[in-house]
Protein backbone atom coordinates (compact mmCIF):
# COMPACT_ATOMS: atom_id res chain seq x y z
CA UNK A 1 0.00 0.00 0.00
CA UNK A 2 2.91 2.46 1.09
CA UNK A 3 4.21 1.67 -2.41
CA UNK A 4 1.27 2.69 -4.09
CA UNK A 5 0.74 5.53 -2.67
CA UNK A 6 4.37 6.80 -3.09
CA UNK A 7 3.70 6.46 -6.88
CA UNK A 8 0.28 7.68 -6.51
CA UNK A 9 1.73 11.01 -5.22
CA UNK A 10 4.50 11.26 -7.77
CA UNK A 11 1.90 10.61 -10.58
CA UNK A 12 -0.57 13.28 -9.17
CA UNK A 13 0.82 15.93 -10.08
CA UNK A 14 1.28 14.85 -13.94
CA UNK A 15 -2.15 14.50 -13.77
CA UNK A 16 -2.45 17.89 -12.81
CA UNK A 17 -1.00 19.08 -15.70
CA UNK A 18 -3.30 17.49 -17.34
CA UNK A 19 -6.40 18.49 -15.56
CA UNK A 20 -4.90 22.06 -15.89
CA UNK A 21 -4.88 21.99 -19.70
CA UNK A 22 -8.18 21.15 -19.57
CA UNK A 23 -9.30 23.52 -17.11
CA UNK A 24 -7.80 26.16 -19.20
CA UNK A 25 -9.73 25.15 -22.60
CA UNK A 26 -12.84 24.80 -20.62
CA UNK A 27 -13.37 27.69 -18.23
CA UNK A 28 -10.16 29.94 -19.26
CA UNK A 29 -11.25 30.79 -22.27
CA UNK A 30 -8.21 30.25 -24.13
CA UNK A 31 -8.79 30.45 -28.14
CA UNK A 32 -9.38 27.01 -29.63
CA UNK A 33 -6.28 27.32 -31.84
CA UNK A 34 -3.72 27.04 -28.94
CA UNK A 35 -4.32 23.09 -28.44
CA UNK A 36 -3.55 22.20 -32.36
CA UNK A 37 -0.58 25.10 -32.08
CA UNK A 38 0.81 23.72 -28.81
CA UNK A 39 0.16 19.68 -30.03
CA UNK A 40 2.73 20.76 -32.75
CA UNK A 41 5.21 22.24 -30.98
CA UNK A 42 5.41 19.20 -28.65
CA UNK A 43 5.02 16.38 -31.34
CA UNK A 44 7.15 18.43 -33.64
CA UNK A 45 9.89 20.31 -31.68
CA UNK A 46 10.11 19.47 -28.17
CA UNK A 47 9.70 15.94 -27.99
CA UNK A 48 11.48 15.36 -30.80
CA UNK A 49 14.72 17.20 -29.30
CA UNK A 50 14.46 15.49 -25.96
CA UNK A 51 14.32 12.01 -27.93
CA UNK A 52 17.50 13.28 -30.54
CA UNK A 53 19.78 13.96 -27.70
CA UNK A 54 19.26 10.84 -25.54
CA UNK A 55 19.72 9.07 -28.32
CA UNK A 56 22.97 11.12 -29.33
CA UNK A 57 24.14 9.68 -25.93
CA UNK A 58 23.57 5.73 -26.79
CA UNK A 59 26.97 4.66 -26.00
CA UNK A 60 26.42 5.66 -22.48
CA UNK A 61 23.13 4.41 -21.92
CA UNK A 62 21.89 1.10 -20.52
CA UNK A 63 21.27 -1.88 -22.95
CA UNK A 64 17.80 -3.00 -23.76
CA UNK A 65 16.56 -6.48 -24.18
CA UNK A 66 15.09 -6.42 -27.44
CA UNK A 67 12.31 -9.08 -26.15
CA UNK A 68 10.39 -6.57 -24.49
CA UNK A 69 9.26 -5.96 -27.55
CA UNK A 70 7.63 -9.32 -27.59
CA UNK A 71 5.92 -9.17 -24.67
CA UNK A 72 4.85 -5.61 -25.49
CA UNK A 73 3.32 -6.47 -28.63
CA UNK A 74 3.12 -10.07 -28.17
CA UNK A 75 0.41 -8.40 -25.01
CA UNK A 76 -1.00 -5.87 -27.97
CA UNK A 77 -2.01 -8.90 -30.54
CA UNK A 78 -3.73 -10.66 -27.61
CA UNK A 79 -5.56 -8.41 -26.20
CA UNK A 80 -6.92 -6.63 -29.48
CA UNK A 81 -7.97 -10.52 -30.09
CA UNK A 82 -9.52 -10.24 -26.45
CA UNK A 83 -11.22 -7.31 -27.71
CA UNK A 84 -12.92 -8.59 -30.91
CA UNK A 85 -14.36 -11.31 -29.35
CA UNK A 86 -16.08 -8.69 -26.18
CA UNK A 87 -17.08 -6.40 -28.94
CA UNK A 88 -18.48 -9.14 -31.31
CA UNK A 89 -20.31 -11.03 -27.53
CA UNK A 90 -21.10 -8.90 -25.76
CA UNK A 91 -22.58 -5.69 -27.73
CA UNK A 92 -22.95 -7.26 -31.27
CA UNK A 93 -20.55 -5.04 -33.58
CA UNK A 94 -19.91 -6.30 -37.27
CA UNK A 95 -16.01 -6.47 -38.25
CA UNK A 96 -15.14 -2.65 -38.41
CA UNK A 97 -16.61 -1.70 -35.53
CA UNK A 98 -14.58 -4.66 -32.84
CA UNK A 99 -11.84 -3.74 -35.10
CA UNK A 100 -12.12 -0.20 -33.34
CA UNK A 101 -13.42 -1.95 -30.34
CA UNK A 102 -10.53 -3.59 -30.08
CA UNK A 103 -7.67 -0.84 -31.17
CA UNK A 104 -9.18 1.14 -28.15
CA UNK A 105 -7.55 -1.34 -25.57
CA UNK A 106 -3.80 -1.72 -26.97
CA UNK A 107 -3.13 2.08 -28.62
CA UNK A 108 -1.46 3.97 -25.29
CA UNK A 109 -1.43 7.48 -25.83
CA UNK A 110 2.19 6.98 -25.31
CA UNK A 111 3.49 9.78 -27.01
CA UNK A 112 1.59 12.69 -24.41
CA UNK A 113 1.21 10.49 -21.46
CA UNK A 114 3.71 7.54 -21.61
CA UNK A 115 6.35 9.17 -22.55
CA UNK A 116 6.48 12.27 -20.03
CA UNK A 117 4.99 9.48 -17.01
CA UNK A 118 8.21 7.24 -17.84
CA UNK A 119 10.67 9.86 -17.62
CA UNK A 120 9.70 11.47 -14.67
CA UNK A 121 8.88 8.19 -12.88
CA UNK A 122 11.07 5.52 -14.04
CA UNK A 123 13.57 8.00 -14.84
CA UNK A 124 15.89 8.17 -18.26
CA UNK A 125 17.26 4.78 -17.83
CA UNK A 126 13.67 3.53 -18.99
CA UNK A 127 13.79 6.13 -22.28
CA UNK A 128 15.96 3.32 -24.36
CA UNK A 129 12.91 1.06 -23.84
CA UNK A 130 10.08 3.42 -24.00
CA UNK A 131 12.06 4.67 -27.94
CA UNK A 132 12.29 1.00 -28.76
CA UNK A 133 8.64 0.82 -28.18
CA UNK A 134 7.89 3.67 -30.09
CA UNK A 135 9.21 3.08 -33.06
CA UNK A 136 7.93 -0.23 -33.87
CA UNK A 137 4.13 0.88 -32.03
CA UNK A 138 2.75 3.02 -34.76
CA UNK A 139 3.59 0.70 -37.34
CA UNK A 140 2.20 -2.61 -36.04
CA UNK A 141 -1.08 -1.65 -34.29
CA UNK A 142 -2.02 1.05 -37.31
CA UNK A 143 -1.25 -2.14 -39.66
CA UNK A 144 -3.05 -5.00 -37.43
CA UNK A 145 -6.28 -2.77 -37.51
CA UNK A 146 -6.02 -1.69 -41.36
CA UNK A 147 -6.04 -5.64 -41.96
CA UNK A 148 -8.47 -6.26 -39.89
CA UNK A 149 -10.90 -3.33 -40.78
CA UNK A 150 -10.29 -4.65 -44.25
CA UNK A 151 -10.59 -7.88 -44.29
CA UNK A 152 -13.80 -7.76 -42.50
CA UNK A 153 -15.12 -5.17 -45.16
CA UNK A 154 -13.49 -6.69 -48.36
CA UNK A 155 -11.97 -10.40 -47.44
CA UNK A 156 -8.77 -8.67 -48.63
CA UNK A 157 -5.46 -7.35 -47.65
CA UNK A 158 -4.28 -4.05 -49.67
CA UNK A 159 -0.63 -3.49 -50.24
CA UNK A 160 -1.74 0.05 -50.99
CA UNK A 161 -2.87 0.37 -47.39
CA UNK A 162 0.56 -0.88 -46.06
CA UNK A 163 2.57 1.08 -47.93
CA UNK A 164 0.38 4.57 -46.90
CA UNK A 165 0.88 3.60 -42.92
CA UNK A 166 5.11 3.02 -43.58
CA UNK A 167 5.33 6.13 -45.17
CA UNK A 168 3.19 7.68 -42.46
CA UNK A 169 5.68 6.49 -39.60
CA UNK A 170 8.86 6.79 -41.59
CA UNK A 171 7.84 10.62 -42.05
CA UNK A 172 6.85 10.90 -37.69
CA UNK A 173 9.24 13.81 -36.25
CA UNK A 174 9.64 11.14 -32.95
CA UNK A 175 10.29 8.36 -34.95
CA UNK A 176 13.12 10.69 -37.38
CA UNK A 177 14.50 12.19 -33.80
CA UNK A 178 15.04 8.50 -32.28
CA UNK A 179 16.47 7.33 -35.53
CA UNK A 180 18.95 10.17 -35.95
CA UNK A 181 19.65 10.04 -32.42
CA UNK A 182 20.90 6.77 -33.15
CA UNK A 183 22.65 6.95 -35.49
CA UNK A 184 24.64 9.87 -34.03
CA UNK A 185 24.90 7.73 -30.90
CA UNK A 186 26.45 4.72 -32.61
CA UNK A 187 29.08 7.11 -34.50
CA UNK A 188 30.90 7.84 -30.57
CA UNK A 189 31.05 11.71 -31.02
CA UNK A 190 29.51 14.12 -28.63
CA UNK A 191 27.20 16.88 -29.89
CA UNK A 192 28.73 19.97 -29.30
CA UNK A 193 27.40 22.83 -26.47
CA UNK A 194 25.65 24.69 -28.96
CA UNK A 195 23.55 22.10 -30.20
CA UNK A 196 23.50 20.53 -27.11
CA UNK A 197 22.16 23.22 -25.08
CA UNK A 198 19.54 24.00 -26.44
CA UNK A 199 17.90 20.51 -27.23
CA UNK A 200 18.33 20.08 -23.64
CA UNK A 201 16.35 23.13 -22.84
CA UNK A 202 13.64 22.31 -25.53
CA UNK A 203 13.92 18.25 -24.01
CA UNK A 204 13.25 19.69 -20.16
CA UNK A 205 9.80 21.36 -21.19
CA UNK A 206 9.17 18.77 -22.88
CA UNK A 207 6.97 16.46 -20.64
CA UNK A 208 5.02 19.50 -18.97
CA UNK A 209 3.82 21.12 -21.89
CA UNK A 210 2.37 17.56 -23.19
CA UNK A 211 0.38 17.11 -20.51
CA UNK A 212 -0.87 19.87 -20.72
CA UNK A 213 -1.47 19.58 -24.48
CA UNK A 214 -3.31 16.46 -23.87
CA UNK A 215 -5.56 17.96 -21.47
CA UNK A 216 -6.35 20.86 -23.87
CA UNK A 217 -7.11 18.51 -26.16
CA UNK A 218 -9.54 16.25 -24.63
CA UNK A 219 -11.98 19.29 -24.41
CA UNK A 220 -13.29 18.47 -27.88
CA UNK A 221 -13.97 14.93 -27.26
CA UNK A 222 -17.36 13.78 -25.86
CA UNK A 223 -17.97 11.59 -23.43
CA UNK A 224 -22.04 11.00 -22.48
CA UNK A 225 -22.87 8.88 -25.65
CA UNK A 226 -22.13 5.18 -25.97
CA UNK A 227 -20.79 5.45 -22.19
CA UNK A 228 -20.95 1.82 -22.05
CA UNK A 229 -18.82 0.41 -24.66
CA UNK A 230 -16.08 3.42 -23.71
CA UNK A 231 -16.06 2.10 -20.33
CA UNK A 232 -15.61 -1.31 -21.73
CA UNK A 233 -12.76 0.11 -23.63
CA UNK A 234 -11.58 1.40 -20.84
CA UNK A 235 -11.63 -1.55 -18.64
CA UNK A 236 -9.80 -3.47 -21.03
CA UNK A 237 -7.06 -1.14 -21.77
CA UNK A 238 -6.39 0.19 -18.35
CA UNK A 239 -6.97 -3.92 -16.66
CA UNK A 240 -6.69 -6.52 -18.98
CA UNK A 241 -3.37 -5.09 -21.48
CA UNK A 242 -1.34 -4.36 -18.57
CA UNK A 243 -1.86 -7.75 -16.93
CA UNK A 244 -1.37 -9.71 -20.29
CA UNK A 245 1.97 -7.39 -20.97
CA UNK A 246 2.93 -8.46 -17.70
CA UNK A 247 2.51 -11.55 -17.84
CA UNK A 248 4.27 -12.10 -21.12
CA UNK A 249 7.31 -10.34 -19.79
CA UNK A 250 7.43 -12.76 -16.63
CA UNK A 251 7.37 -15.42 -19.06
CA UNK A 252 9.91 -14.06 -20.98
CA UNK A 253 12.08 -13.45 -17.37
CA UNK A 254 12.67 -9.42 -18.58
CA UNK A 255 15.05 -7.32 -16.70
CA UNK A 256 12.87 -5.41 -13.98
CA UNK A 257 13.28 -1.96 -15.73
CA UNK A 258 12.40 -3.41 -19.16
CA UNK A 259 9.28 -5.38 -17.26
CA UNK A 260 8.09 -2.09 -15.70
CA UNK A 261 8.60 -0.06 -18.81
CA UNK A 262 6.49 -2.17 -21.10
CA UNK A 263 3.77 -2.81 -17.97
CA UNK A 264 3.62 0.98 -17.63
CA UNK A 265 3.40 1.70 -21.39
CA UNK A 266 0.34 -0.86 -21.40
CA UNK A 267 -1.44 1.18 -18.35
CA UNK A 268 -1.81 4.30 -20.13
CA UNK A 269 -4.74 5.69 -21.63
CA UNK A 270 -6.37 5.13 -24.88
CA UNK A 271 -4.72 6.96 -27.45
CA UNK A 272 -5.94 9.69 -29.86
CA UNK A 273 -4.83 7.42 -32.78
CA UNK A 274 -8.06 5.40 -32.14
CA UNK A 275 -10.62 8.46 -32.48
CA UNK A 276 -8.82 9.30 -35.47
CA UNK A 277 -8.96 5.52 -36.89
CA UNK A 278 -12.99 5.82 -36.04
CA UNK A 279 -13.46 8.89 -37.97
CA UNK A 280 -11.20 7.23 -40.92
CA UNK A 281 -13.30 4.37 -40.94
CA UNK A 282 -16.55 6.15 -39.86
CA UNK A 283 -17.62 3.77 -37.02
CA UNK A 284 -17.58 3.67 -33.10
CA UNK A 285 -16.44 7.71 -33.15
CA UNK A 286 -18.55 8.29 -30.02
CA UNK A 287 -17.24 5.28 -27.98
CA UNK A 288 -13.62 6.02 -29.21
CA UNK A 289 -13.84 9.43 -27.89
CA UNK A 290 -15.66 8.56 -24.72
CA UNK A 291 -12.77 5.87 -24.13
CA UNK A 292 -9.78 8.35 -24.06
CA UNK A 293 -11.86 10.51 -21.55
CA UNK A 294 -13.18 7.98 -19.29
CA UNK A 295 -9.64 6.26 -19.59
CA UNK A 296 -7.38 9.45 -18.91
CA UNK A 297 -8.86 10.41 -16.00
CA UNK A 298 -8.88 6.40 -14.50
CA UNK A 299 -5.14 6.20 -15.93
CA UNK A 300 -4.37 8.74 -12.19
CA UNK A 301 -4.89 5.21 -10.48
CA UNK A 302 -4.37 2.55 -12.69
CA UNK A 303 -0.55 3.56 -13.71
CA UNK A 304 0.46 4.06 -9.85
CA UNK A 305 -0.97 0.65 -9.58
CA UNK A 306 0.83 -1.08 -12.07
CA UNK A 307 3.99 0.70 -11.16
CA UNK A 308 4.04 -0.48 -7.29
CA UNK A 309 2.79 -3.83 -8.04
CA UNK A 310 5.69 -4.36 -10.33
CA UNK A 311 8.12 -2.63 -8.54
CA UNK A 312 7.38 -4.93 -5.43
Amino acid sequence: MSLFLHHFAISVPLFALVLLGYALMRWGGWPVTVPEALSRFVFGVALPAMLFRLMSQLSRLPPVDARLLIAFFGGCLLTFGIGRLVAWKVFRMDGSQQSVFALGGVFSNNVFLGLPIAKLTLGDAALPSVSLILVFNALILWTLVTVSIEFARQGALSLQGFGATLRNVLRNPLILAILGGTLFGLSGLALPQIVDLPLRMLGDCAPALALMSLGMGLVEYGWRESARESLAITTIKLVVQPLVVWGLALALELPEMETRTVVLMASISVGVNVYQVARQFRCLESAAAGSMVFSTALAALSTPLFLSLTGS
